[in-house]
């Protein structure tokens, strides 16, 4: 959508998402001069695990799939997202690779954001524009947190120090004859 009348219905909706909450009627209505909203249809790659993307997306409608790719090129599914959630985040700040595939799921209408459009509403918007921030923060962090706890998980299930030590005093033990 390109005209800022296709945008205005989605006014109340992008109010869901996290990132843009607690913005106001107005200030969402300027973020749509710098935004785009667009439908991605069932299986279409919004971003490509490797590429270099300057977009932060919002999720006004539908559900996305994350995945990474393994070392044999397998994509391996890591979560789903839905309306309110955000995608992105990373890219808006630096010029880095993104880590993850994510694929619309079915009919999807997100908000997609590009750093320089950001950087306008900023100056335009500072209080605005700390709000942006810190919600893309508390995102970011959130994000963390689900990574530390499932590498936590997943550190729980390996062998530790005590386990190895002892399998080896057995078989130290076990002197053949």
């Amino acid at each position: 959508m390109t005209s800022l009348s296709e945008k205005l219905p989605f006014v109340h909706l992008v109010h869901d998402i996290v990132t843009f909450r607690f913005l106001g009627d107005a200030e969402i209505i300027d973020l749509f001069t710098i935004s785009d909203i667009f439908e991605a249809e069932e299986d279409e790659v919004l971003i490509e695990e490797g590429e270099i993307s300057p977009y932060l997306f919002g999720i006004i409608e539908g559900t996305v799939s994350v995945s990474v790719k393994e070392n044999e090129g397998k994509q391996v599914y890591v979560t789903s997202l839905g309306p309110g959630d955000v995608f992105g985040e990373a890219g808006v700040f630096s010029k880095v690779r993104r880590t993850a595939r994510v694929t619309a799921l079915g009919k999807t209408i997100v908000i997609r954001l590009h750093r320089n459009g950001l950087v306008h509403f900023l100056r335009v918007h500072p209080e605005a524009g700390n709000k942006i921030l810190l919600a893309i923060i508390f995102s970011l962090l959130r994000k963390l947190r689900q990574a530390n706890q499932e590498l936590a998980y997943e550190r729980k299930e390996d062998l530790g120090q005590e386990d190895i030590d002892s399998m080896l005093q057995g078989l130290l033990d076990d002197k053949a004859p």
